[in-house]
């Protein structure tokens, strides 16, 4: 740590007028605070080094001695915020036109190398042949000055006095001659390399240069910025696991399963989402590109496990689905009285029901299977369905029979029922099939009729049979054993005659 005599930037109070290029330019001189000031942290030097940088022509580096590997990491990120800055002003698109650079190196003995040679020297990529990290990251820095080009040059100057803590009182006839030469053509070389400062293209005039400088400090003093104690990568790095956490939060809010293109959208919703974040957080533009490499690889696996968990999801759903209607199908197989009517409604609220619930990427399978099976279901039921109904038809018959003979005595009734029967089995033995009989307009009517009785939207007889069997029987015994004896007989219609043999017959003798 220094005990440093410049705090922040100092600029020189009247500027220099100089004719550069035939245009008469004004030129301003700013000395900023040295690095590792007493009190001062890493941020703060960065936050100065890189407005100098976005603010100068020309910028002098100055270094005493010899060009470290830190002083190159400074100048390195200093040029790598400055560019980022710009580009927060002025619009990322913008490439960001970078300083010219002159190194400028205080030294007495440059061992039989120009300053110009040591620079370039200590610029040079370093040989990684083992793929060694450490030295990968040396050389990233180095690419990172490449925005310099040929914009940079060097200079040495030598000691200007043994007694270094008095310069400020000693005057030009005391230092030593070698550095006042040295120093003379300094200023000539930085008077040659002045330029106006260019900003899009354009040299700015004294008020477009003050609403710059305004624009940027904005954006430097607005939100945090990295360090070089801390790195741009690491810097980079939490604000991906930042936006990595923002998408997954935006995809945990889904409902799975989906279909694959409402997750396809979602994803891509909440990827520009989080894009947006990374770039308004992060810091360097080389950098940034392979964080956001880094952040799209990150957010792809996490889609890629969404993707399983609606496929997870999706699957268990139209299994169960499927499941249920293959269930339904089977209780339409085993109806106690069969209804053709019924079997379609069934089928029909098996479909919608699938085709709106199912959904996903298990959905087509699921659909043919379920294609398949209800087919399946389908022919079997029609195969089954005529010859269950005509059992049924005739077991009627002979029941019906036996109620309008001995129960209620209804001979009508009775006589219908025989109709019936004779005309299923003399049919059927007529013409040697029952399938035969399938054919017959009377069959349809029967069946139309039959259908008509059992499934209507209003009654299912199916489910109702056994309770209104159970009330009719429970009536017919009721007038069988009460109702006669109360109020007589009151049919209209012919009923069985009991008393041909009954006491009111005249005797004969």
């Amino acid at each position: 740590m220094r005990d440093t005599k410049t705090k922040g930037i100092w600029v020189w109070g009247t500027p220099l007028e100089l004719e550069i290029d035939g245009v008469k330019t004004s030129i301003i001189y700013l000395d900023t605070e040295g690095f590792e000031s007493v009190g001062k942290s890493n941020v703060y030097d960065d936050r100065i080094f890189a407005l100098a940088t976005v603010m100068s022509s020309v910028l002098i580096y100055n270094l005493p001695e010899t060009i470290r590997e830190a002083d190159i990491s400074r100048l390195s990120f200093a040029v790598e915020l400055a560019e980022e800055f710009y580009g927060r002003v002025k619009g990322q698109d913008v490439a960001f036109e970078p300083s010219k650079l002159l190194w400028l190196i205080q030294r007495d003995f440059l061992q039989g190398k120009s300053v110009k040679e040591m620079v370039d020297e200590a610029l040079r990529h370093v040989p990684n042949e083992d793929g060694n990290k450490n030295i990968d990251q040396v050389n990233q820095i180095r690419d990172s000055l490449a925005i310099m080009g040929d914009n940079s040059t060097a200079f040495s100057l030598p000691q200007p006095h043994l007694m270094r803590t008095k310069l400020c009182d000693l005057k030009d006839e005391d230092l030593d001659s070698t550095y006042v030469a040295r120093r003379d053509q300094l200023k000539k070389l930085v008077a040659s390399i002045l330029r106006p400062k260019i900003v899009q293209g354009k040299a700015l005039n004294g008020k477009e240069f003050i609403s710059f400088l305004e624009q940027i400090l904005d954006a430097l003093n607005k939100g945090e910025i990295p360090s070089t104690g801390s790195l741009v990568e690491v810097f980079n790095k939490g604000i991906v696991e930042r936006c990595v956490k923002l998408y997954n939060e935006r995809m945990v809010r889904l409902r799975l399963p989906m279909s694959e293109e409402s997750l396809q959208t979602a994803h891509e919703t909440a990827h520009d989402e989080a894009i947006k974040a990374f770039d308004a957080q992060h810091f360097g533009r080389q950098h940034a590109k392979k964080s956001v490499d880094q952040l799209d690889e990150q957010m792809q696996e996490v889609y890629k496990n969404f993707v399983l968990a609606n496929e997870y999801q999706s699957s268990k759903l139209c299994e169960a689905l499927y499941t249920k209607c293959e269930d339904d199908m089977d209780h339409l197989q085993a109806l106690r009285l069969p209804s053709m009517a019924k079997f379609n409604a069934g089928f029909v609220y098996c479909n919608q029901s699938f085709e709106h619930q199912c959904v996903g990427p298990s959905k087509q399978n699921y659909e043919q299977r379920l294609t398949k099976m209800m087919g399946k279901a389908r022919s079997l039921f029609i195969k089954e369905y005529n010859n269950r109904l005509f059992n049924w038809l005739v077991a009627f018959s002979l029941v019906m029979v036996v109620v309008g003979r001995f129960i209620i005595k209804f001979i009508l009734l009775e006589m219908a029922a025989w109709i019936l029967f004779i005309f299923l089995e003399t049919y059927t033995r007529m013409f040697w099939t029952a399938e035969s009989l399938y054919y017959n307009p009377v069959w349809h009517f029967i069946v139309g009729t039959w259908e008509t009785v059992v499934y209507s939207p209003v009654l299912d007889l199916d489910r109702w049979a056994i309770p209104i069997v159970c009330i009719i029987a429970m009536f017919v015994l009721y007038w069988r054993c009460y109702g006669k004896r109360k109020h007589g007989s009151s049919w209209l219609l012919p009923m069985y005659n009991t008393q041909k043999n009954g006491r009111n017959r005249e005797r004969s003798e």
